[in-house]
């Protein structure tokens, strides 16, 4: 560890041989100690002993730029968070370091960077939407009834089941419409199983109106995928 002002003054050849090897001396250890040299020139290094970080001066000599963590304790070179990638123009083009997971979400970001898998999962689980993902069946029968008109807002498509027990000659109807009126819907009907029960099921896109129309029937299930 050495530090220098680089002014060899006039001197004592035996003192100019001392100041000189304390030149050299401060060359050869980046000019390290616990605190910046007290003069300092463009382009200078200098290695924080207590700290562990070698910074280089900048070229308007106005400021340390940090360049790297020397870890001593395992000889290694490391990387500061945040480091930006950039071309021979200096453009960023990357950046090693973390982004919050807000940005990873979203999905708008362009900036390449590091990404922990976590990170990864919650930007899937934001982004990607669909029947059956992030979903499960509800049991909404204590919620649902028959001829009456309900909208999926949920924002994805939601699968729904119906099951009830139509009146002899009796047909059970699924509408689907994107008005509020169920005009111009789509209509499926219903089967009978061994018990006379009848069973429906249809996929409702998100903002779309759904209904199921029966004459006299009780309601024996409603279950949606949501």
């Amino acid at each position: 560890m050495a530090q220098h002002d680089y002014n060899i003054a006039n001197q004592t050849a035996a003192n100019a041989r001392t100041d000189i090897n304390n030149v050299l001396s401060a060359i050869a250890t980046n000019n390290s100690g616990t605190s910046a040299p007290s003069t300092t020139f463009a382009n200078q290094w200098w290695y924080d002993t207590d700290a562990f970080i070698l910074y280089i001066r900048a070229n308007g000599n106005d400021a340390w730029i940090p360049v790297a963590y020397l870890d001593q304790t395992n000889d290694k070179f490391r990387i500061l968070d945040d480091t930006q990638v950039v071309n021979t123009s200096g453009t960023q083009t990357g950046l090693l370091g973390d982004q919050a997971t807000a940005t990873w979400e979203t999905g708008t970001g362009t900036v390449e960077s590091l990404v922990s898998p976590a990170k990864v999962k919650a930007a899937i689980d934001a982004n990607v939407t669909g029947l059956g993902f992030n979903q499960t069946w509800q049991n909404l029968t204590a919620s649902r009834s028959f001829n009456t008109i309900y909208q999926n807002t949920t924002g994805i498509p939601i699968a729904v089941n119906v099951t009830g027990v139509p009146a002899v000659d009796s047909t059970m109807i699924f509408q689907v419409s994107s008005n509020s009126d169920m005009s111009s819907s789509v209509q499926l009907g219903g089967q009978f199983d061994n018990n006379g029960q009848t069973s429906i099921s249809a996929i409702i896109p998100d903002d779309q109106y759904y209904r199921v129309s029966v004459f006299s029937a009780p309601l024996t299930a409603w279950a949606e995928l949501r």
